[in-house]
């Protein structure tokens, strides 16, 4: 970690309440990069101040008004520069292109940077990685947070509010802890979050994000049929399936209806999308639907095109799921030639889990 790098005019923004646990390994691993570091906290009670003041004197503290983007813009006000990297205590640097970052900041500047977070979390009893690319780099000049929870990055111009929002892709790994949670701590999290979920649909009863996320926590929860009506109205709003949370939301409804045995409704959600979500995860999870309802051969197919399509690196752990299925299917047709030929392609992801979990 050694690594001597010209500084450059980003500053880390974290907001943290009883984060004792994590923000010293978060901070720790921020420090061979020089960038600015601001701590915002919500009303620690633990050491996380403590903690926090060994690794950076810029250390504010913010009464908690239960609103995410209220906190982080205040915590981005704080910052000497304009350009804002967010993490959570949770979330550990693994390794940053610094010559990678520093073009992007040059040529997109009125841009939005996603990293790839890698969150681990238990599977089938074992622990794994789940990637995502997640927006959190930009221009404090051009961009603020909205939403109390699950908060989102939007243009300060408001003519622009419409658009989608214009990304980079960062050149950065982190690996994120926080869903590495006890059954009781995830149902604790669900709850806080639904809280404040209904309470922004109250507010307002037209955003289909909100419809999203409450969805997520309600599955998680256990409470499919409440999932299911909450997704089935966020479509019914007309977001378009570019936006990945849209392509999300389809794909947990269709969970949903397979776990609720309403198994031609999967399978007919999944085939009306198709043809517009030409991506990875969107195939891996219809190759699961079609499984499920009995037709392996297409499955099958559907499996072996997700690990092909170019975007396959963001499966993560279900890469090597794809892999495992379609060994398993190979086995059954009695083709093990083919089997053996996707034993190998598994036995890489595994090792790749390996070095994220361990990290």
């Amino acid at each position: 970690m050694g690594i001597k790098m010209k500084k450059l005019p980003v500053s880390v923004c974290i907001i943290a309440k009883n984060e004792e646990k994590h923000i010293e390994e978060c901070l720790k691993r921020l420090m061979p990069y020089g960038f600015e570091i601001i701590v915002t906290d919500t009303g620690s009670t633990d050491r996380t101040v403590e903690i926090a003041k060994k690794y950076t004197d810029n250390v504010y503290f913010f009464e908690w008004v239960n609103d995410f983007s209220a906190a982080r813009n205040f915590c981005a006000e704080k910052a000497s520069n304009n350009w804002i990297l967010v993490l959570d205590c949770d979330e550990y640097v693994n390794s940053i292109d610094v010559a990678g970052m520093r073009i992007g900041m040059q040529k997109f500047v009125r841009m939005v940077g996603e990293i790839r977070i890698k969150s681990i979390t238990q599977n089938r009893g074992e622990t794994v990685f789940v990637p995502a690319d997640v927006s959190r780099f930009y221009n404090k000049n051009f961009y603020y947070f909205h939403s109390p929870i699950h908060e989102q990055l939007r243009p300060k111009d408001q003519s622009k509010w419409d658009d989608p929002v214009e990304c980079f892709m960062l050149p950065m790994e982190v690996i994120h802890h926080g869903y590495n949670l006890s059954p009781d701590e995830m149902l604790e999290k669900q709850k806080r979050n639904l809280d404040l979920l209904y309470k922004g649909l109250e507010e307002s009863p037209d955003n289909e994000y909100f419809y999203f996320q409450a969805g997520q926590s309600e599955f998680m929860r256990g409470d499919i049929q409440k999932a299911i009506e909450l997704y089935e109205k966020g479509l019914t709003l007309g977001e378009s399936t570019e936006c990945e949370y849209v392509r999300l939301m389809i794909m947990s409804l269709a969970k949903g209806y397979v776990k609720t045995k309403r198994y031609a409704e999967a399978v007919a959600l999944m085939e009306h999308y198709a043809p517009e979500c030409p991506y990875a995860r969107f195939a891996f999870t219809h190759a699961n639907v079609l499984l499920d309802c009995g037709n392996q051969l297409k499955a099958l197919l559907l499996y072996i095109k997700a690990t092909a399509m170019p975007d396959s690196d963001t499966l993560g752990i279900n890469l090597g799921h794809c892999y495992e299925s379609i060994i398993k299917l190979y086995t059954e047709m009695g083709n093990v030639e083919m089997a053996a030929l996707f034993k190998e392609r598994y036995e890489e992801c595994l090792r790749e889990n390996e070095r994220v979990v361990n990290s």
